[in-house]
């Protein structure tokens, strides 16, 4: 029995998540049939994170188990020359049976992208968020300060959410601004649903104005939701690497 690692880029446009769901095209079911198909043998993929629909991956990880001796390098571009074109697997390796690809991991990195401009880019649809207020980026950068480090993150969770431990650590919160774009790159030891995307509305809500630079500080020590930004949406949403 192999354990094989792959390392996954995909656009998230065209599918309803990672995960599988009856009657709806995910990433999962896509590099599943097409391992099957070339491995002649059920497939059952590992994946470190469920991104939603439209949230597109720039190293997501996922592994499987499987009983062929094909070569790491001769799958990979067996899956490459007859998956759909919005999937390339980036690499394939063999690991060692016990690992994980979501429960191994020691942190996440995710990329948010915002178009800071009056007019959207016909180019970078689905690619990018378009936020037309002007943004004050230094006291985003203030604010974002409070995120760093372990906390109960319950106010950044969906509404709804049956998560019970919301604690979470992150590691590092960069704000770059690169012309007309606002680059936000998030790590930290996991994510909740929604939690990146409420990061960075929250934050975005704070920079035009709209909310008070102490948000994300009240929002932390309260857990309420209400205090928080608009959720964003996924379009903008990359999911960078996974570390472990």
């Amino acid at each position: 029995m192999r354990n094989v690692k792959l390392v996954i880029e995909y656009s998230g446009t065209g599918f309803f998540g990672w995960q599988k769901q009856p009657d709806k095209r995910t990433i999962q079911e896509e590099i599943e049939k097409t391992l099957e198909c070339i491995l002649k043998e059920k497939v059952e993929l590992i994946g470190s994170g469920r991104t939603d629909a439209g949230v597109h991956a720039m190293g997501q990880v996922a592994n499987f188990y499987t009983n062929k001796s094909i070569k790491c390098e001769e799958l990979l571009m067996a899956v490459n020359s007859v998956i759909e074109k919005d999937i390339t697997i980036l690499s394939v390796e063999d690991v060692e049976i016990d690992f994980h690809s979501r429960k191994s991991a020691k942190e996440k990195h995710y990329r948010y992208v915002v178009n800071n401009s009056k007019i959207h880019s016909a180019l970078n649809q689905n690619r990018e968020m378009l936020f037309k207020h002007d943004l004050d980026i230094e006291i985003m950068n203030v604010a974002k300060d409070n995120l760093i480090g372990k906390h109960n993150f319950a106010a950044f969770r969906a509404v709804g959410s049956s998560v019970c431990n919301t604690e979470r650590t992150i590691y590092e919160l960069k704000i770059n601004k690169l012309g007309n774009r606002i680059i936000f790159d998030i790590v930290g030891s996991g994510f909740m649903y929604n939690m990146v995307r409420i990061i960075v509305g929250t934050l975005l809500d704070i920079g035009s104005g709209k909310l008070e630079a102490s948000t994300i500080k009240n929002m932390i020590e309260t857990g309420k939701r209400a205090l928080g930004g608009q959720t964003v949406p996924p379009d903008g949403l990359y999911m960078v690497s996974v570390k472990y």
